[in-house]
């Protein structure tokens, strides 16, 4: 895609801040003007509000034999939406570049504390393959069914922009961005679209020395873009970056830690706690293995780093604090675990839940991790899975769904490419009752009462 060429707004995104009366947006044109806004508000025919957008550009990818760069971005809008009604349905359209876009339609997030049912889809490993472009369709033909997805979860892995220059492959081809943003836009521009940083977003390498630099441009994320928590209606969100220490000592470890215990805080208005990043630290695909910090392959002389807390230091804060589900890519395939914790203590039964279930939804478009690598015909699964899986599929793309219904009763569903009415995975799981410490400071106060109101009785009775 050249993004020279694109005079209206294209790549259109929204994203959550954290605030239920917020939602970002950010967009792409060719170039720019004095007029860059949204137009929004309740009604479509009565777009009442203004947001005034911020504008800017990047270059990449210096060609030193033409004394020129080799990219240079679109110029990329950013605004955000105020005063929203939590919950309810929002029309916008944007004004850039002497252009409009169609006009559009978004739900923004229920308060905190709202029991209203949500909806998210989340996938993984992506691209701009031909699969990423029928299981788009596939999530858009979802979309066009049930017209309430509150959300978009991505692990990691976008666009996979350091997999494309041939001539110069020390630096990811910045076009695959701006075809992704494309690709992604039908879904992105009518819900907010959250992504989790992967390895191929922030490692030195195989981010072809993106570095996090281009993800931080494009994308507008609550907190620092990589780790950072946002509530919508009765769940919070926090996403994890796993390229990155987490021990008790680095600056990840510590914010996860005070960010879990905050909202456990306010548990009562968040009884659901779901964190999504790129890495599983549960998986039985025998091509990555389970996340211990360091990879299990190599790039000839070239050393990958090791990122420390992973898995046991991150574990102990998910059991700590109580954390419901784990959402991972990075693997290509699908799994899906028993409640689980410490590896080998595992719960066959999605009923009162009490530890938290990983799901990796890592083929939404990459190939799939059926084969290992550097075999011909030797399948990723050994022939017995381990205790901690209860599903799972190296041969079919797909993305997945989480329905969450009340404070109890979520609905996990997974569609296969090309199957979007009938889930191929469609399971009902109930957490355990919550007891606050008001409520049990409550009730342990109403059983004194009780027990002093019945002796009192019984005294006056036998007196």
């Amino acid at each position: 895609m050249d993004v020279s060429k694109v005079k209206k707004p294209n790549q259109i995104r929204l994203s959550y801040t954290g605030d239920p009366t917020e939602m970002a947006i950010s967009w792409n044109t060719n170039s720019v003007t004095h007029h860059e806004v949204v137009k929004y508000g309740l009604l479509e025919a009565d777009l009442n509000y203004t947001a005034l957008a911020i504008s800017h550009q990047f270059k990449w990818d210096w060609d030193q034999e033409e004394g020129k760069f080799r990219y240079i971005s679109g110029f990329i809008h950013e605004c955000l939406m105020v005063n929203l009604i939590p919950g309810r349905i929002h029309f916008y359209q944007i004004q850039s570049n002497g252009e409009s876009s169609p006009i559009l339609k978004f739900v923004a997030a229920p308060e905190p504390g709202s029991r209203a049912p949500l909806s998210f889809l989340h996938t993984g490993d992506v691209g701009t393959f031909g699969t990423s472009v029928m299981i788009t369709r596939d999530m858009m033909r979802r979309l066009e069914k049930k017209q309430n997805y509150h959300g978009m979860l991505h692990c990691g892995d976008i666009s996979y922009a350091n997999k494309y220059n041939k001539k110069n492959p020390d630096w990811a081809v910045q076009h695959v961005w701006d075809t992704w943003g494309q690709l992604a836009e039908p879904l992105a521009s009518r819900m907010a679209y959250m992504v989790s940083p992967g390895n191929h977003e922030l490692d030195e390498y195989e981010s072809s020395f993106e570095n996090g630099t281009i993800y931080a441009k494009r994308f507008i994320m609550p907190g620092n873009g990589r780790y950072y928590s946002f509530g919508v209606g009765m769940v919070h969100f926090v996403s994890v970056s796993t390229d990155e220490d987490i021990d008790p000592s680095s600056t990840q470890g510590v914010w996860l830690d005070r960010t879990l215990a905050k909202i456990n805080e306010q548990r009562n208005l968040w009884p659901w706690i779901v964190v999504f990043q790129h890495r599983p630290i549960y998986n039985s695909n025998k091509n990555h293995g389970n996340w211990t910090g360091a990879n299990n392959y190599t790039y000839g002389d070239w050393v990958l780093p090791t990122y420390k807390g992973w898995p046991d230091d991150y574990e102990a804060l998910l059991l700590k604090h109580k954390v419901d589900f784990v959402l991972t890519g990075h693997v290509h395939h699908y799994e899906r675990t028993w409640p689980v914790k410490n590896r080998n203590d595992v719960t066959k039964s999605y009923k009162n839940v009490t530890s938290p279930i990983h799901i990796t939804c890592g083929h939404g478009g990459k190939d799939l991790y059926a084969i290992m690598w550097d075999t011909e015909d030797e399948s990723t699964y050994g022939p017995h899975p381990p205790e901690f899986t209860a599903a799972r599929d190296n041969e079919h793309w797909g993305h997945c769904e989480l329905e969450f219904l009340d404070e109890r009763t979520v609905r996990h569903t997974m569609f296969r490419m090309g199957e979007s009415e009938v889930p191929a995975e469609d399971v009902l799981i109930t957490k355990a009752a919550i007891v606050s410490g008001a409520e049990h400071f409550g009730f342990s106060l109403g059983l004194i009462a009780g027990n002093f109101i019945f002796s009192f009785v019984y005294m006056i009775f036998w007196s």
